[in-house]
């Protein structure tokens, strides 16, 4: 298990998630987004067995913050290559704007890199995301049904997407065509 403590918010906890926590997971995600399509997205991607990794912030015994890591794939003329999907990643409102969601960003990044994980990819503001070492022109020579401004990749591995061009595949519950 993972366990940290954060100076941004006293008393937080960052932990890999428990069957117990997916309730207020669940509960995490749609008040963070508004409506519950990320939460329904966790809960189709445990079902179907491709989460990597799911982490939770935990102040107290409430849990604050969310991250979810998916397995994906990026169809190549050579075959398939393993990658990961980053999403979602959910603050409570009360706890947004103080760090928590970059803690879990981070502890995730170093998670899939002790595990040997190679790409990790995410949808998102780059203004955001490039501070952890995402950027658009890595993803450049990725298909995706996402406008390529906010479809970002980091190598985990260096080098690791130095020659890779295809298409992504994402895991069933995210309901995505292939794109053309």
């Amino acid at each position: 298990m993972f366990e940290l403590s954060s100076t941004e918010v006293p008393n937080l906890h960052i932990r890999t998630e428990r069957a117990e926590d997916r309730r207020e997971v669940r509960s995490v995600n749609i008040a963070a987004f508004g409506r519950a399509d990320e939460a329904g997205l966790v809960e189709a991607l445990h079902a179907e067995g491709a989460v990597l990794l799911s982490i939770v912030a935990a102040i107290e015994n409430r849990i604050a913050g969310h991250i979810l890591f998916s397995r994906m794939h990026i169809e190549t003329d050579t075959g398939l290559l393993s990658a990961v999907a980053l999403a979602p990643v959910a603050v409570l409102p009360e706890f947004q704007r103080r760090g928590i969601g970059s803690r879990l960003i981070q502890h995730g990044i170093e998670a899939l890199r002790d595990r040997g994980e190679r790409i990790l990819i995410v949808l998102g503001h780059p203004a955001y995301y490039s501070r952890f070492g995402f950027s658009v022109s890595m993803a450049a020579g990725l298909a995706s049904p996402f406008p390529p401004e906010a479809y970002m990749a980091m190598e985990l591995a260096p080098g690791a997407l130095d020659v890779v061009r295809g298409t992504v595949r994402y895991a069933r519950a995210f309901g995505l065509q292939a794109p053309s």
